[in-house]
């Protein structure tokens, strides 16, 4: 064995006398004193969610859109619950009787949602003074507690449809995002709230306690080392301008349709509404939302709930025609003054297909200004039989090869969710729809799509979109709701951003854009004439296939002619000819709009007297 090194002698030393000490002092707290096993007793460990703001948001001039509003909640975690405290003194603080109190504490412990160990959601939505009584009395009912929680609220009754609203989280949201919501959250459930929640929702803190036996505060876990802060959500500032958007919506009071507006420059949602509407703050998670929630659920005539503007799908009637016009020409099958008589209607052998009263069209710019079935009755059988009259189907997937690019047939990629695309009716569509007479059609049997009717289905917010395409002479940016964030570090998506380039020569878009002011100064929409706005539009009359009253009244526009400000369409169901309805509600949009005051107000009173939804 080797000889015992001397140097080592301070080491071993030090360590022994470490260890003797260290030995000593734990004998001392496990054997002898009696002060840390009574406290460990006498304390329960309390782990405390703190929520966080909800981000607010704005309008593009900064008003403001929501709020938060505190709610107040109990909690309770059933193992920590004293079988011995005073029940009746619980139930009459929170005024529920004996039997509500056991339902709501003894839950279902085989439902993953609950556990004996974990905090549940005991009651929630107390009256403010009813909480405060309660918190009074806490000492009292080890188990419970008090928890804050914010909810949203509206200073307006606006664009309830662009904000949506919050619900709980149900059990296919916990199983999809078990790491960020618990039992007991709320989520956005549609509109903006839902569509950007991951930005709106902030993240919880946590706050670690040491409580005695009755549930009174000790002090912070280790100091509070462990505990986290929540941090508040971030903020939206919408392109929403609150002042048109209410305007918009009391022009189509007791009407049911839509209108968007959109910016054609950035591609910024001015307005955007569906009617019959409701006020934002009916589905508030207060105690009454559930009346509300099912009253408007069970509206099917009115279907309130519905968002019309990116939902619905519509004929878009006659405002197609300027989209054709472009197409054909385009294409050469039709040129600037290419002549087509009318006699009132249009003959394809025994067939007459009606047209109004006015002159025959000697050029694209008339046709449009009259609004000549007839010219767009042979614009698209010329153009669906380019290749021949037997060959139709390339015809139509050059046609639809241009819808494409228009932005028809597919979602635009609004930021809100449930957004319809549509309907392009193609080739194989036809084969299908035709397939008794072995798959064969052809121009004759679809020419309607030339006035906008048949198949083709298009949202309101592509209709704004195709007039702010006009507006732009030939490009576009995706339409969307939201401009910014109050996270600096945050910038919207880059989708929102990049133009869209049509492949349609610029040089036909001025053809098509004057026929469209005169549509305005001496043709079908001349109801939405503003004088000093140079307003460019086109009228539609939708048919209505179902049957449940008069067509629909449809029409888009832009304004000013040069470097404009604002694309709108409008689309009121049931309302008759485009011009009557559809027409002065947009011109009066625009002029409050591009003004920020309306003169005519014969026009205004004249629309907004006008209930189309009580009329038998």
């Amino acid at each position: 064995m080797k000889s015992f090194d001397k140097r080592q002698a301070p080491i071993l030393i030090t360590f022994l006398l470490g260890s003797i000490v260290l030995s000593l002092k734990l004998a001392q707290i496990q054997l002898f004193d009696d002060s840390y096993k009574a406290l460990a007793q006498k304390t329960i460990l309390d782990k405390q969610t703190i929520y966080p703001s909800r981000g607010l948001m704005y309008d593009r001039t900064g008003k403001l859109l929501t709020y938060n509003k505190s709610i107040y909640d109990i909690e309770a975690i059933y193992r920590n619950v004293d079988e011995k405290m005073d029940t009746s003194l619980f139930c009459q603080l929170v005024d529920i009787e004996r039997e509500r109190f056991e339902t709501l504490l003894n839950k279902n412990w085989r439902d993953k949602r609950y556990h004996k160990s974990l905090p549940f959601t005991f009651m929630s939505k107390l009256e403010q003074s009813v909480f405060g009584k309660f918190q009074e009395q806490l000492f009292q009912f080890p188990g419970f507690y008090p928890v804050t929680r914010n909810i949203r609220a509206y200073p307006h009754k606006s664009a309830a449809h662009i904000l949506g609203y919050l619900g709980e989280v149900d059990n296919n949201i916990l199983n999809l995002s078990a790491s960020v919501y618990e039992p007991g959250d709320y989520i956005g459930m549609s509109g903006l709230e839902r569509f950007y929640e991951d930005k709106l929702r902030g993240q919880k803190g946590t706050k670690f306690l040491l409580r005695d036996n009755v549930g009174r505060e000790v002090s912070s876990f280790s100091e509070g080392r462990l505990d986290s802060i929540a941090v508040q959500g971030t903020d939206l500032y919408t392109t929403i301008d609150l002042e048109l958007q209410t305007y918009c919506e009391s022009l189509m009071k007791n009407k049911r349709g839509s209108i968007v507006a959109i910016e054609p420059s950035t591609g910024e949602i001015l307005t955007m509404l569906s009617a019959p509407s409701y006020d934002p703050n009916d589905l508030n998670l207060d105690k009454n939302r559930g009346k509300a929630f099912a009253r408007l659920t069970e509206d099917k005539i009115q279907k309130p709930l519905l968002d019309r503007s990116i939902a619905a799908r519509y004929p878009p009637g006659s405002i197609f025609k300027p989209i054709l016009s472009l197409i054909s020409l385009q294409e050469g099958v039709f040129t600037p003054n290419t002549f087509v008589a009318c006699n009132g209607y249009y003959q394809y052998k025994t067939f007459k297909y009606g047209c109004h009263e006015h002159p025959s069209a000697n050029n694209v710019a008339a046709a449009l200004m009259h609004s000549c079935n007839s010219y767009f009755f042979m614009m698209v059988r010329d153009l669906i039989e380019k290749e021949g009259f037997y060959n139709p189907e390339k015809g139509l997937n050059t046609l639809n090869k241009y819808l494409y690019e228009f932005g028809l047939g597919n979602e635009l990629g609004v930021d809100l969710m449930h957004e319809s695309p549509g309907f392009v009716p193609t080739p194989e569509y036809y084969k299908y729809l035709y397939r008794s007479e072995g798959g064969r059609w052809y121009s004759t049997y679809i020419m309607s799509i030339g006035i906008g009717q048949g198949e083709l289905e298009l949202t309101t917010l592509q209709m704004a979109n195709l007039a702010a395409i006009l507006a732009n002479r030939g490009h576009y940016y995706t339409p969307h709701l939201v401009k910014g964030f109050s996270d600096p570090a945050l910038e919207i998506d880059e989708r929102y951003t990049t133009k869209k380039e049509l492949s349609i020569e610029p040089q036909y878009y001025d053809i098509v854009i004057d026929g469209l002011e005169k549509t305005i100064t001496r043709g079908t929409g001349y109801k939405a004439y503003v004088p000093g706005i140079s307003i460019c539009g086109k009228t539609g009359t939708s048919q209505n296939n179902q049957r449940d009253g008069k067509d629909h009244s449809v029409f888009y526009a832009f304004a000013p002619k040069d470097d404009p400000k604002i694309a709108i369409a409008v689309y009121v169901e049931n309302a008759g000819f485009g011009g009557d309805i559809a027409a002065p509600i947009a011109g009066l949009a625009i002029e409050k709009y591009l003004n920020k005051e309306v003169t005519r107000k014969y026009r205004e009173e004249q629309i907004m007297n006008i209930n189309l939804i009580d009329t038998p």
